[in-house]
């Protein structure tokens, strides 16, 4: 067993050097990638264009022997274009199916929030039930399925709000942030020089995402940090009980039995990825804010004051110990 999780490892760490042929930086964001991919879990990714969202999430999909697509959305994106429908054959005088482009390994949904509510809630189902309904009859969608979704800060003109159920299905919310100074010098050097397309090997193949996923699986959490963890979603829910009094002011609801699930799997895919077979309170932490962070719905009060999520749960961490 460890002779083959070393092996794993050797392939993740091939993954990582293949992304960092194209992606300069973005660390936390490909191992927050990797973590969604090892655990079942859609990401959807936050931030101005041009910080190399899709990229990174094009360059992981060469990384990896799957099969990808890429979807844009927009608004005139209908939900057809996404799961398929159904086209009249002239020939047999007969309806067919036509698949959409959701029938793929993983889904790159880029700009999601560029296209009205009822194409975003076309993804429900696909997502939760990893089943596509076109006509009367469903249709179960290959495995592995992940949606990796992008979008821009939908303060921004020509956005649409993600609805809070849709939301809530992604595993991890994750903020991008602009590069460091050295970085964004290389990334500036790198693109003046790029002659050609840079050529990326799959490293990873499907009988190695599900070896991962046992492997994951198989990481030991303590009894101490599994009731940590609900703890800590227990004090999204009702602050006042853990002396938070100034953030219960702000928070309107609290985080719904998924956050606990997906707070579980990702510290153990954390531990995982740091090759220990048990998991630690830094394991926890070190995922809690991404994992968190878009399932806590703040009231008026809160954007009055200029009071965001990360704040809410940066107190909550400091304030919910541990018991053992």
């Amino acid at each position: 067993m460890e002779e083959n999780n070393q092996i794993l490892h050797e392939k993740i760490g091939q993954i990582t050097e293949e992304i960092g042929k194209v992606v300069v930086g973005q660390n936390v964001l490909i191992q927050r990638l990797l973590i969604g991919l090892f655990t079942n879990g859609h990401i959807l990714l936050e931030g101005v264009p041009g910080l190399a969202k899709t990229l990174t999430v094009n360059t992981l999909a060469r990384a990896l022997d799957l099969k990808f697509q890429r979807i844009q959305f927009t608004p005139d994106l209908l939900p057809a274009d996404l799961v398929g429908t159904m086209i009249y054959n002239q020939k047999n005088g007969d309806f067919e199916v036509k698949k959409g482009p959701i029938f793929a390994n993983i889904i790159l949904a880029d700009e999601i929030n560029r296209s009205p509510a009822k194409v975003q809630s076309a993804l429900l189902e696909s997502m939760q039930e990893k089943q596509v309904t076109i006509g009367s009859t469903t249709y179960k969608l290959d495995k592995p399925f992940l949606v990796l979704a992008t979008q821009n800060p939908v303060e921004q003109e020509g956005t649409y709000p993600l609805p809070e159920a849709q939301v809530d299905r992604f595993m991890m919310k994750i903020f991008v942030d602009y590069p460091q100074k050295e970085e964004e010098l290389e990334i500036m050097r790198r693109m003046s020089n790029m002659q050609s397309k840079v050529e990326i090997t799959p490293k990873l193949s499907i009988e190695d995402i599900f070896a991962i996923r046992d492997a994951v699986n198989q990481i030991k959490i303590s009894e101490a940090l599994e009731k940590y963890i609900i703890e800590i979603v227990f004090a999204t829910r009702f602050p006042k009980n853990y002396g938070l009094t100034k953030e219960a002011e702000y928070i309107q609801f609290g985080v719904s039995p998924r956050a606990s699930i997906n707070l579980n799997l990702a510290a153990k895919a954390m531990a995982f990825l740091n090759q220990r077979d048990f998991v630690l309170p830094e394991d926890i932490k070190e995922v809690g804010m991404d994992v968190l962070n878009h399932r806590i719905i703040l009231n008026y009060e809160a954007e009055a004051d200029g009071v965001n999520t990360r704040q809410i749960i940066d107190a909550i961490f400091k304030k919910v110990a541990i018991n053992k």
